[in-house]
C-alpha cells in the first residue's frame, strides 16, 4: 500500500533539472570518440562541463579534430590512442585518465566496427569474431576496468542496437555480440549499485554514421518504418547519453534504453 504523500516536506534537493555545466568536475572516457555517436558524445558532455578522455583506435586525425572542437567551447580533453579488445589499451586509457585528472567518474562505451549486415549463411569466421571481439570481449574489458576504477556516484554507459529488440534476416552475428554487452551491463549495475554507481545501455535505430553500411533501399525501407520518419543523428543519441549520466537519471540503472525514433 502506497501511503500519500501529502503535508510530507520535500527533501529532495536534487529534483530540479539540471543546468548546463551539471558535470563541472566530473572527468568522462569516451570510447571510439573520434566519429559518430562518439564523438556526438564526447562533444556534448564537454559542452555540459565534464572534462573527457578522446579514445580513438586508428583515426589521430580525427580525434585532434574532436578535441580542437571542444576547445573552442573552453572545454578540456585529452586524446588517448587504445584498441578496446586488448587488455592492455585498456588499461592504459584509464591510467591516462587518473594520472591527468586523478579519477574517472564516467564511462562511455562507443567504440564499434562498421556494422554487417548479411544472411548468416555468408558470415566469415573473421566477420564473426570482429564482432564478438569488439562488443562481447572489448565491452568486458571496458566495464571490468570501469568497476575496479570508477568513483563512488559514477555513471557507466555502454552501446547496444535496436537489433537484439526487433526479429528479422541478417545481422545475427553482429546482434547477438550486441546482446553480450547487454548482459554484462545488467550484471554490473546489480554489482555496483551499493557504490550508487549506475551501468546503463542505449539501443539507437537507424543512425546516419559512417558505420552504417547497408544499400540506400534498405535505409529508406527503415525509414519509412520509423514514426518519426527519419534516422537519427549522432547528436540525438549524445542527447541521451547525456541524460544517462545526469541527475535527472539517477533513479535508472539496468535500463537499455531503446532510442529509435519509434522504430521496433
Amino acid at each position: 500500500m502506497t501511503e500519500s504523500n501529502e503535508n510530507q516536506p520535500n527533501v529532495n534537493n536534487s529534483s530540479q533539472s539540471t543546468s548546463p555545466d551539471h558535470l563541472d568536475g566530473d572527468v568522462a572516457i569516451i570510447t571510439g570518440a573520434s566519429r559518430g555517436i562518439g564523438r556526438a558524445t564526447a562533444e556534448r558532455l564537454a559542452a555540459d562541463g565534464a572534462t573527457v578522455i578522446i579514445n580513438y583506435h586508428s583515426n589521430e586525425e580525427a580525434a585532434m579534430a574532436v578535441r580542437n572542437s571542444i576547445e573552442t567551447i573552453d572545454g578540456d580533453a585529452i586524446i588517448v590512442q587504445g584498441d578496446i579488445r586488448k587488455e592492455g589499451d585498456v588499461k592504459r586509457l584509464f591510467e591516462a585518465a587518473e594520472r591527468e585528472f586523478g579519477s574517472v567518474d564516467i564511462v562511455v562505451n562507443a567504440a564499434a566496427p562498421p556494422t554487417i549486415y548479411k544472411p548468416l549463411a555468408e558470415f566469415t569466421e573473421a566477420e564473426f569474431d570482429r564482432m564478438f571481439d569488439v562488443h562481447a570481449k572489448g565491452t568486458f574489458f571496458i566495464l571490468r576496468e570501469a568497476a575496479n576504477r570508477i568513483t563512488t556516484g559514477g555513471r557507466i554507459v555502454n552501446f547496444s542496437t535496436s537489433g537484439t529488440n526487433m526479429r528479422g534476416p541478417e545481422g545475427g552475428p553482429y546482434n547477438a555480440s550486441k546482446a553480450a554487452g547487454e548482459q554484462l551491463v545488467s550484471a554490473l549495475a546489480a554489482e555496483l549499485g551499493d557504490r550508487d554507481i549506475r551501468v546503463n545501455s542505449i539501443s539507437p535505430g537507424l543512425t546516419d554514421t559512417d558505420g552504417v553500411v547497408i544499400d540506400d533501399a534498405a535505409i529508406d525501407t527503415l525509414v519509412q518504418q520509423t514514426p518519426l520518419d527519419r534516422p537519427g543523428h549522432p547528436e540525438d543519441i549524445a542527447d541521451v547519453v547525456a541524460f544517462l549520466v545526469s541527475d535527472d537519471a539517477r533513479w535508472i540503472t539496468s535500463h537499455d534504453l531503446l532510442a529509435t525514433g519509434g522504430l521496433s
